[in-house]
């Protein structure tokens, strides 16, 4: 079993350096999130393990398992998603496979039970209570206040968007058999895999109600970027085993085979995986800079510079240009819904204009007139442009 650790009374920990476990015994228990700063809130969701001890020692390394006898925390991780939100939910139109997928493992397979179209939640509960499937719910940020205020936090530490899921189970049951993700840990997936949660991400499990029970398997793959489904005689006995209640959080490395089920004589459960650097891999990073890399080695080696086989198809030469992204037009209601919404916002300049670019971003104000660029009208141009899109205020 993991090392089970209390924080001591000056806030540091007793005892080994947890490497599995945190079991934290709450006296008067802590304030639930704090969403004053992006680094406050999450110092706040890993507590009381420290930010600099979670980056080092368990940041796509090993699982973490934070249990907290917390009556307010368990309250709070309530109001962040319940079994009862479904049916106000349902009214606002759902639709399956974009919004809602519902699933069952079945003798080691995964059953899928998705209808066609608009869900109503009388046959979606139906199907939780008569056939014991799961029901997993889409960016449920893009309803839930409380969740879009703690991804919006999320997001600007990890800079990197992020996105979430919950997955509602009955008693008794379980979504899917033995597996690996290739984020850090989705939880338990349900039906057809959507093309934004194929991408690797790191991710947290929140309970929210009930209780679920995880068996954690060593990784066939270390930090895996495909998904796979493994037989239970394959993989041997869990490596770690335990039981999340609400308030309990829970974080695992890419690539660790996990199944998860809701215990029988018990109510459902329910838990929220929150996920974040998608494509945010030292391989995503090379696949962005090796363009450019290859376009100033080209100068310098002539054979990059000659031509091509004759009549081989490629596209048009484009020349190097800056690219100003923002997400100011980004709509709560497609918030990670990848292909809702495909189009990127955003302004493009010529290289030449990546200083005057850098002398707007680092300072807090700025005369027009001392931008670096070489006419008047290359800089009464850039301001215009930033202005129209609402990304600089002009005095």
């Amino acid at each position: 079993m993991p090392k089970k650790v209390k924080p001591a009374g000056d806030g540091k920990e007793e005892g080994p350096v947890p490497c599995k476990q945190v079991k934290v015994e709450a006296a008067g228990g802590p304030s639930p999130l704090n969403l004053d700063s992006p680094s406050g809130l999450f110092e706040s969701l890993i507590s009381p393990i420290k930010t600099e001890t979670f980056f080092k020692e368990f940041w796509e390394q090993k699982p973490l398992l934070i249990q907290r006898d917390d009556p307010v925390l368990a309250t709070y991780y309530r109001s962040l998603f319940r079994l009862s939100d479904l049916k106000s939910l349902c009214s606002r139109g759902m639709y399956y496979g974009r919004d809602v997928n519902v699933c069952r493992c079945v003798n080691g397979k995964k059953k899928v039970l998705n209808k066609d179209g608009k869900v109503h939640f009388l046959q979606l509960r139906k199907d939780f209570d008569q056939k014991r499937a799961t029901i997993q719910f889409h960016q449920p940020q893009r309803f839930k206040d409380e969740l879009w205020r703690i991804q919006e936090k999320l997001e600007c530490y990890f800079g990197s968007l992020v996105g979430s899921n919950v997955y509602i189970t009955p008693a008794g049951s379980q979504g899917l058999p033995p597996h690996y993700d290739d984020v850090e840990v989705r939880g338990e997936e349900t039906a057809r895999l959507r093309e934004d949660e194929l991408l690797p991400a790191r991710v947290f499990i929140l309970q929210l109600e009930g209780e679920k029970h995880w068996r954690l398997y060593h990784p066939t793959v270390p930090l895996a970027r495909e998904y796979s489904l493994e037989a239970e005689d394959r993989i041997g006995r869990p490596a770690h085993e335990f039981t999340l209640k609400p308030g309990d959080l829970l974080y695992f490395p890419r690539g660790t085979i996990h199944q998860a089920d809701t215990p029988s004589g018990l109510a459902h459960s329910t838990h929220v995986t929150i996920s974040t650097y998608q494509s945010s891999s030292w391989g995503d990073f090379l696949l962005d800079t090796v363009s450019g890399l290859v376009f100033d080695t080209a100068k310098a080696d002539v054979e990059l510079r000659a031509g091509i086989p004759r009549q081989l198809l490629l596209d048009e030469t484009r020349e190097k240009m800056v690219y100003i992204y923002h997400s100011l037009k980004n709509r709560r209601e497609t918030h990670m819904m990848g292909n809702e919404e495909t189009e990127s916002h955003g302004l493009r300049f010529p290289l030449s204009h990546i200083d005057a670019l850098k002398q707007i971003w680092n300072s807090s104000a700025i005369s027009v007139k001392d931008l670096k660029l070489t006419t008047d009208e290359e800089k009464q141009s850039l301001v215009l442009s930033l202005w129209t899109e609402c990304l600089i205020q002009v005095v």
